[in-house]
């Protein structure tokens, strides 16, 4: 009888010991994270030993305290999702674990190649696309049928420009173009530097030195500052990637250019009041197709300072899995499955039927190239970003400036000027500079 009692307490403090493995997740506000937190349940059921939780932050504040958590080695967390900016960098500096030695059942080699490749360094991976994205053009057909426009596979800011000013009708409450304007190295400067790369423009030439106040530089922001003054929302400067999707989602844009994951979003009659209204065309280009729309994957890495590796792994590997793309597809429908992740699913005819966009996407994904993101040459990788670690400060700040000339507490000149004079002084000060 006592033995009994032994072995039945051994059990109960084993599961107990089990059911107490929770793991920490940080990550991003978005819907297709919010969709991975509802189904999180499912995964728990499966692993009766591992719980999560969640800390869910806006996208600035996700990149600064995941900055500060890591740089630190405070260990506050045991997954951390971030971007095929910080993987590599982070991987290079021993602060991820290397994924590797995964099971033939995740079936890696299904993963679509530039996005693997951009979530590695030197040939080692340190993160798992959840989902994965380029930049193009979404647009309302039922207004350009209205005034007899008709959208070209791949349009010209010329073009939009034009566009927008004939379809930018506030009282009708629809707006001629959305685009970021909320500053941040991710939200605003993430969309401004497609536009300088297609204008001809770069962030540095061959020897770091910045080139902000360059022609190609005025004349993209030129351009942008017309648009979301003139054509755009009011209060431009608050707006990011999630302010612009409701805004599109409620039919109160005409055009928007940005992130290819939201398409999912704006095709679904649940999520949108204009999903049989919106047209999906390639990102714009101005003189060269070079850096034009970008390339990214929220992605899911453990730190190095997390003491739950192998729980975290598990949770990694469920969330990117083919099996978790199809739960999507199941419990919320095709049209919201994870995108630009896995060649299977772009094969999958029931993801074809519900997507109509998929192919824009995978083309768009296929053709970013951040080795030449740009007309001339440049030291650096990356299309909407730099990939050193000094960008994140360098984005920011420029963000701001650019937020300042849009509001119209600074000229054009005058912004860029600054901007120029602050990147200088980074580059300075971290030794790209003499």
């Amino acid at each position: 009888m006592r033995l009994w009692k032994f072995f039945a307490l051994a059990l109960a403090t084993g599961s107990l010991a089990l059911a107490q493995t929770t793991i920490t997740i940080a990550t991003v506000n978005n819907p297709d994270m919010i969709v991975m937190q509802k189904l999180t349940p499912e995964f728990e059921k499966a692993n009766p030993g591992i719980k999560v939780n969640w800390v869910v932050l806006p996208e600035n504040e996700l990149r600064q305290k995941l900055t500060t958590d890591i740089a630190t080695n405070a260990g506050s967390f045991d997954i951390l999702t971030i971007g095929t900016y910080e993987a590599p960098i982070w991987g290079k500096n021993g602060w991820l674990v290397e994924l590797k030695d995964l099971p033939a059942t995740y079936d890696l080699e299904d993963i679509i190649k530039p996005v693997r490749a951009g979530l590695s360094y030197q040939g080692r991976l340190y993160a798992l696309p959840f989902y994965a994205e380029s930049s193009m053009l979404y647009y309302r057909k039922d207004l350009f049928a209205a005034r007899g426009l008709t959208m070209p596979a791949q349009p010209t800011w010329n073009q939009v420009i034009n566009w927008a000013r004939t379809l930018h009708n506030p009282r009708g409450g629809v707006y001629g173009i959305c685009l970021r304007g909320l500053p941040g190295w991710g939200e605003n400067m993430a969309f401004i530097s497609t536009l300088v790369n297609t204008y001809g423009g770069r962030w540095f030439d061959e020897n770091w030195r910045p080139q902000l106040t360059s022609p190609e530089w005025k004349r993209a922001i030129g351009v942008y500052v017309d648009l979301v003054t003139r054509y755009g929302p009011p209060g431009v400067t608050g707006n990011g990637y999630t302010e612009n999707l409701t805004l599109m989602a409620e039919g109160k844009c005409a055009m928007w250019v940005d992130a290819t994951v939201a398409a999912g979003y704006l095709a679904n009659p649940k999520t949108s009041k204009v999903a049989d209204k919106i047209g999906f065309a390639k990102a714009p280009v101005a003189v060269t197709p070079n850096g034009s729309h970008w390339l990214w994957s929220w992605a899911l890495a453990i730190p190095r300072s997390s003491k739950k590796v192998e729980a975290a792994k598990t949770f990694i590997l469920w969330a990117t899995s083919k099996d978790y793309i199809a739960l999507v597809g199941r419990t919320q429908g095709w049209v919201s499955a994870p995108p630009g992740t896995r060649y299977s699913t772009y094969n999958n005819p029931e993801y074809q039927r519900a997507a109509p966009f998929a192919k824009v996407v995978l083309d768009s994904i296929n053709t970013a190239d951040p080795t030449k993101p740009t007309a001339k040459p440049v030291p650096y990788t990356g299309v909407q970003f730099v990939g050193i670690p000094e960008f994140q400060a360098i984005g920011t700040q420029v963000g701001q400036f650019i937020a300042g000339i849009v509001a119209r507490r600074t000229s054009l000149d005058a912004g860029l000027a600054q901007a120029q004079a602050a990147v200088e002084k980074i580059m300075k000060e971290a030794g790209y500079l003499r």
